[in-house]
């Protein structure tokens, strides 16, 4: 996920003050979003607007190249230009240095006034007292970013989203046509066994049998019936779908060697294992949607929102006739939320002016046409999951699969079924991550259960995540 975070970043850095002009205008003459400068300068952050007083120059880092350092810096300047008492000055830092640079910064206390950061390193960060609390940034607004996307430290928020990503249920709609199966739902998921069952259907041996055929040749599939992205952090979800959790919700105790969890885990490889209807993976790398639909073997994937944009939109240009649903459920109906965060360090001498900046380069308009109309982000506002006109207004496009699909799968879903991910509360996930996508390697393979490597390596996961 860093890394399409950092790829959709330079994105919204190059184009979108094209979209800013463009649909700051648009929103205000067509009534479809209220944008005009008296909301939002009714909040808290925003009382810096105007042309009295000193300039404030404020530092931004991100992660990126110097040779980009003028495209931010393009950006900068144009908040500029709408709120001339403020001064963006961009700090670039090579994306493998940033966490490191950020540590070293902070130790000399020199952090800059604001920035990017990974999902998995904010809880760290103010775990350490290096986050400022943003708890004012949306005083007074007509509409607050969505829970499930607020880091929240002690109770309060101390970053929120650049963007809202969820997972789904992708799948090939001419498969399901050939086998003569309806379309998963996109409003009401189907249970586990009936999912591992349509599964299991629409695997296929090289003789056309599937995988629910006392004939079914397993040693020769050529086309699965799925793929469950086992990328670890994705796999909180069916912790969460089965009853348990990773850790408790007021993020007191690791509880990942719950039976319940276990299970979950469990589940999702012998999908493989078991009933024969997923291809192995090791899970080490996140290119779920490259390694299911797009091969053209694979009927149905769980991915994240963002494929819509980065790779499905140009899928269905040649040919992909794929449709959307929500995750099946073990028991409990959830998909998880994520998305990169920007950040107001607690070492800014200018805090209002940060907060002011950050608010606005996370403004929907800013990124409009670039990220979220393609597919790529989904907005950060719960007015645009709950205004018709405003959810229209972003999914009624070319670039999205079906409206009513669409919309039940990802839209409602996000709004009425998504839980946090553990790293909006919860420090040291960079790590817990790490370690445990190295305990489940033997699973995936069969070498051992999930019992077996959770048991066997929980003091380990949980002095990670004790921070030892």
């Amino acid at each position: 996920m860093k890394k399409i975070i950092a790829l959709l970043l330079c994105l919204l850095m190059i184009v979108g003050m094209v979209a800013c002009a463009t649909d700051t205008n648009n929103d205000q003459t067509d009534g479809s979003q209220d944008t005009t400068p008296a909301t939002e300068n009714s909040d808290s952050s925003d009382d810096t607007n105007g042309n009295d007083g000193d300039v404030v120059t404020i530092t931004y880092s991100y992660w990126g190249t110097p040779d980009e350092a003028a495209s931010v810096q393009a950006v900068a300047d144009k908040f500029h230009e709408e709120y001339p008492n403020i001064k963006v000055e961009v700090m670039a830092i090579p994306n493998e240095e940033y966490v490191t640079k950020l540590n070293t910064m902070a130790t000399a206390n020199e952090l800059p006034d604001c920035g990017i950061m990974n999902e998995s390193g904010v809880l760290d960060f103010a775990s350490d007292g290096l986050l400022y609390d943003i708890s004012a940034m949306y005083e007074g607004a007509d509409s607050m970013p969505l829970d499930a996307i607020t880091f929240k430290s002690e109770g309060k928020p101390v970053a929120y989203s650049a963007a809202n990503e969820v997972l789904s249920l992708y799948y090939n709609k001419d498969m399901f046509d050939a086998a003569g199966l309806d379309y998963p739902s996109a409003t009401e998921a189907m249970t586990w066994d009936e999912f591992v069952t349509l599964a299991k259907t629409l695997t296929l041996d090289a003789n056309g049998n599937n995988a629910l055929s006392p004939d079914f040749d397993k040693e020769n599939i050529k086309q699965y019936g799925c793929v469950v992205d086992n990328w670890t952090w994705q796999l909180e979800v069916w912790a969460l779908s089965n009853g348990g959790r990773w850790f408790t919700e007021d993020g007191s105790a690791c509880t990942i060697n719950d039976p319940k969890v276990i299970e979950s885990i469990q589940k999702v490889a012998d999908l493989t294992l078991v009933e024969n209807c997923m291809p192995y993976n090791a899970g080490l790398e996140d290119n779920g949607m490259q390694r299911s639909l797009l091969t053209g073997t694979v009927a149905m994937a769980t991915a994240g929102a963002w494929n819509v944009g980065t790779c499905l939109a140009t899928a269905r240009d040649e040919g992909l006739n794929y449709g959307v649903a929500r995750l099946p459920k073990m028991v409990n109906e959830v998909t998880i939320c994520t998305g990169g965060p920007q950040v107001v360090f607690s070492q800014t001498k200018h805090p209002e002016e940060a907060m002011t900046f950050i608010k606005w380069y996370m403004k929907e308009e800013n990124s409009w046409d670039s990220l979220i109309a393609t597919g790529i982000w989904m907005p950060i506002l719960e007015e645009y999951y709950t205004d018709e006109t405003l959810t229209n207004k972003w999914i009624d496009n070319p670039n999205f699969p079906d409206h009513d699909e669409y919309k039940g799968a990802v839209v409602d879903y996000a709004r009425d079924c998504a839980e946090s991910t553990c790293w909006y509360y919860i420090p040291h996930t960079t790590e817990f991550i790490e370690l445990l996508r190295t305990v489940l390697g033997p699973v995936w393979t069969g070498e051992q259960t999930a019992e077996q490597a959770i048991t066997e390596n929980y003091d380990a996961l949980n002095a990670v995540f004790m921070g030892e």
